[in-house]
């Protein structure tokens, strides 16, 4: 099973687990675990700085690996034997504590873990963190760090043989590597073949050549080879494919992405592009860097009015899944057109930010994954940060202040405008809870308040952005409170008001997307009926369907007595899709007008099979309050929109963009008074 289809199949059968990574943790009774913990500082609320280093640095432990371990050493190691790394879970104790664990089963009598205690994907990334705040700061303890990191990151890396530049992904707390861990990690054994954490290796590498360049030389050097390294793995089993396109489900694809993901490629292109701005003149680098950033630009799909809504999609082989972890496609972009000097690289992500995180904002925020429905809306640090990064890597790209303003609105995530109401990092110690479920299922109001090395290290990330950047930071922490939201949101197929159809549940996941609930087939003479209640403006409708290759249907949809168009669907050929057959929403041709509540299909050929109806306003809204208030709308259709923003008598700031992002007009008001949407545009209102 491929790594995408792995993480997607994890996510149904721990009902859309809250952390990727903590979905496979399974703690130690208390007597057999490390007995490693931290108690959190007493609360209080943190000005600036936001970036708090104290939980990242409790997870930080020593191991000192075996001698002599064919194909791994590292920088200094016979001097320097012990390697610091964090622990991957920390699993919330009574009395506000936190207890260190590995992944998987613990075996109490060799002190294994199924997976290990430490991995490279938390390892390059905590590095990221440590010489970010190094380079915002110059903090000489986050230098060290960063250095004790990048080190053991250098030790998973295997330096010769055929699987060269790969990277063990898992070790053990005494230092030995785990290459095939349980639950299988694809590829197995893990460095055999090129992965996430090799992505995110090139990534730490990248920033640490930079940030070490002129500050020491010879660890610089260490690092520059090591990259180099990395980047030649990549060169022979990934970008020996470039040039070549794919099928996926109908959408031509490139061959050349990393695990076939635009989101792994983006993790590495983060480090390629400041490599590129350290070095110009790495010819390699910056072939490399280009070459993956034109793969992930390709991945760009829909527009305003069509799925997935401009947004990049992490994965070649589904062209019906769109995730929050990992999603920094636009950030990736975004830095290469920087680093290459190539404008036209930010243009995709642009349209990500403009169309689909406009979207995504309104409809309820960083949800872990849409399949194409929001069928899974657990929230995570890793989703909302993600989201962040890109926001504001566009925006510096583009010099768009929309996109520094939506930036805003996402990290106002983390302290309190999330679907719990309930801030998910606290400034003074630096937690960051695992996640939210949107049911409310998990303990303490739908938190799941184990705080791990991944989301610790999403949430620092965001937080060293909102300090470089104070205006942001205090717009941020300043409407943490969500007032109003108005945007997109479904109708189940099997729910319908009146049918003559049949009614099924098919296997939630379908190796590339995934059902929202159960099925309602139509045959040819069959009918349903859908409620979408009531409406004070105009909705599109996207029906979800099922098709498989050459399969062919026909039928007929209206609102009232108002013909809202045919829809044909033909089945496209499956390609490198895991799956034939394909979950896709489908645009109507015309709007359901606010008056009519109801929408009625009629089969006239084949055989509809329906998941839901996508149902999204011609307005979307965003009201996000606290300190003065900041107010997102947005449209969804190819028309200008007249829309009244603020509440009445209140001053406000009003800005307008297009559907790229570029400022229309700007203009200072009264609250309550009438804007206009240009088609696909976003306007941002504060007071």
């Amino acid at each position: 099973m491929n790594t995408h289809a792995r993480r997607g199949a994890r996510v149904v059968a721990a009902s859309a687990a809250v952390a990727l990574a903590s979905a496979l943790a399974v703690a130690a009774p208390a007597a057999a675990a490390p007995d490693h913990r931290q108690t959190p500082a007493a609360a209080s609320v943190a000005t600036a700085p936001l970036t708090e280093l104290a939980h990242l640095d409790f997870l930080l432990d020593e191991a000192t690996p075996p001698a002599d371990v064919p194909g791994h050493t590292t920088y200094r190691l016979d001097a320097e034997p012990s390697l610091v790394m964090p622990w991957t879970y920390a699993d919330a104790r009574p009395g506000g504590t936190f207890e260190r664990v590995g992944g998987g089963p613990l075996d109490p009598a060799t002190g294994h873990w199924g997976q290990g205690a430490y991995n490279a994907d938390d390892i390059s990334r905590a590095a990221v963190v440590y010489l970010r705040h190094w380079m915002q700061t110059d903090a000489d303890s986050s230098r060290d760090t960063a250095y004790e990191l990048l080190r053991s990151l250098a030790y998973l890396q295997t330096t010769d043989g055929p699987n060269a530049g790969n990277v063990v992904l898992w070790m053990q707390p005494d230092g030995t590597l785990n290459p095939s861990a349980e639950p299988i990690e694809l590829p197995d054994p893990s460095d055999s073949g090129p992965s996430y954490w090799l992505a995110r290796t090139v990534w730490a590498f990248g920033e640490g050549y930079a940030a070490f360049q002129d500050a020491d030389p010879e660890f610089a050097a260490f690092l520059e080879d090591r990259l180099g390294l990395a980047v030649a793995a990549i060169d022979r089993q990934v970008l020996s494919r470039y040039g070549q396109w794919a099928e996926s489900d109908g959408m031509r694809v490139p061959s050349w992405l990393i695990v076939d993901g635009a989101d792994a490629s983006a993790e590495a292109v983060l480090g390629l592009a400041a490599r590129v701005r350290a070095v110009p003149g790495d010819a390699v680098a910056a072939d490399a860097l280009r070459k993956l950033a034109e793969g992930i630009a390709a991945m760009s799909a829909g527009d305003a009015g069509s799925w997935p809504y401009g947004a990049v999609l992490p994965w070649a082989q589904s062209r019906s899944m769109w995730h929050g972890w990992g999603s920094q496609m636009p950030a990736a972009l975004a830095a290469a057109s920087v680093a290459l000097d190539e404008p036209g690289l930010a243009e995709p992500a642009a349209r990500d930010a403009a169309l689909f995180t406009t979207t995504l904002l309104t409809a309820g925020g960083p949800d872990n994954g849409w399949f194409p429905t929001p069928a899974d809306r657990v929230q995570i640090a890793y989703g909302a940060d993600s989201r962040v990064q890109s926001l504001l890597a566009v925006a510096d790209a583009t010099g768009s202040r929309g996109f520094a303003d939506l930036a805003a609105m996402q990290a106002a995530w983390f302290f309190g405008a999330n679907p719990a109401g309930t801030p998910m990092y606290d400034p003074a110690t630096g937690v960051t809870f695992d996640g939210i479920q949107p049911d409310g299922t998990h303990s303490n109001g739908g938190i799941n308040r184990n705080s791990g090395a991944e989301s610790t290290i999403h949430g620092l990330l965001t937080m060293l952005a909102l300090d470089a950047r104070p205006e942001l930071a205090a717009r941020a922490t300043s409407i943490a409170t969500v007032s109003a939201r108005d945007g997109l949101t479904l109708v189940e197929a099997e729910s319908s008001a009146d049918t003559s159809g049949v009614v099924s549940a098919p296997e939630p996941w379908t190796g590339e997307s995934l059902w929202s609930g159960g099925a309602l087939t139509l045959g040819a003479g069959q009918h349903a009926v859908f409620d979408l209640g009531a409406a004070s403006g105009d909705r599109s409708i996207e029906p979800v369907a099922w098709s498989e290759p050459g399969a062919e249907t026909s039928s007929r949809w209206l609102a009232g007595h108002r013909p809202l168009g045919t829809l044909d669907i033909t089945g496209p050929q499956q390609g490198i899709s895991p799956t034939p057959g394909v979950l896709l929403p489908h645009p109507l041709e015309r709007d359901v007008p606010a008056r009519a509540a109801t929408v009625r299909v009629d089969v006239e050929r084949g055989t509809l099979m329906l998941d839901a109806l996508i149902v999204r306003p011609a307005v979307s809204r965003l009201v996000l309050s606290g300190a003065g208030s900041t107010e997102l709308v947005h449209s969804t259709i190819d028309r200008p929109q007249p829309v009244r923003v603020g509440e009445s008598g209140a001053s406000l700031s009003v800005r307008v963009y297009d559907a790229s992002g570029s400022l229309i007009r700007e203009r200072g008001m009264r609250g309550g008074a009438m804007i206009v949407l240009p088609a696909g545009g976003f306007a941002i209102a504060q007071s």
